[in-house]
C-alpha cells in the first residue's frame, strides 16, 4: 500500500541540521504516525513521502520555505517588560506564550532587561534546512473517525 491522502503512515525518523546536529529523532520511543495529505507534517517531508510504501528509507532534505519557513527578521519585536507577570524569571533562550487575534502564540526570548523583553515569533527552525532519515514501517488506510477528525487515532484513542 502507497503513502496517499487519506492513509496513515508510520516512521522513524531522525532529524538534524545542516552540521549534522540532531534535532529530534523517533527512534527512542513509539513509531511517528501521521495522516498523509491532511497537513499533519511540514509541506516537504511530506511531498518526499508521497507514493512510498513500508519498507522505504531514504535521506530526505527539506528546504526552509517546505518546512517551518524562512526567518524572518521582522518578527522581532520588543514587549514592554511590564507586560509579563511581575518577578517573574524572564531569560533569553526561554519559549514564551502570549494571546493573539489567531489564539496562542509562541516566542523565543531573544534578550531581556528591566524595560523590554525582545521577542522572536519565528519557528525556531524557521530558515534551517531540515535532514531526515526516514524509514517507513507500515501504510494502512485510515479508519472513517481518523478522516472525520483530520488525525491518527493511536491505541484505540478516540474522542
Amino acid at each position: 500500500m502507497k503513502a496517499a491522502h487519506g492513509r496513515v503512515v508510520s516512521l522513524h525518523y531522525i532529524l538534524t541540521d545542516d552540521l549534522g546536529v540532531q534535532l529530534d529523532s523517533s527512534r527512542d520511543r513509539e513509531p511517528f504516525a501521521y495522516l498523509h495529505g491532511y497537513g499533519n507534517i511540514i509541506a516537504g517531508l511530506e511531498t518526499a513521502l508521497e507514493g512510498c510504501e513500508a519498507g522505504f528509507i531514504s535521506a530526505i532534505r527539506v528546504a526552509p520555505a517546505e518546512g517551518y519557513g524562512e526567518y524572518d527578521p521582522q518578527a522581532v519585536f520588543e514587549a514592554p517588560r511590564a507586560q509579563f507577570p511581575p518577578g517573574e524569571d524572564i531569560q533569553a533562550g526561554m519559549r514564551v506564550q502570549g494571546e493573539g487575534a489567531r489564539g496562542i502564540l509562541n516566542f523565543t526570548v531573544v534578550d531581556v532587561n528591566d524595560q523590554v523583553v525582545v521577542l522572536d515569533a519565528n519557528h525556531p527552525m524557521a530558515g534551517k534546512n531540515l535532514h531526515f532519515a526516514v524509514e517507513v514501517l507500515a501504510v494502512r488506510d485510515a479508519t472513517a473517525q481518523e478522516l472525520a477528525h483530520g488525525h491518527v487515532h493511536a491505541h484505540g484513542h478516540d474522542h
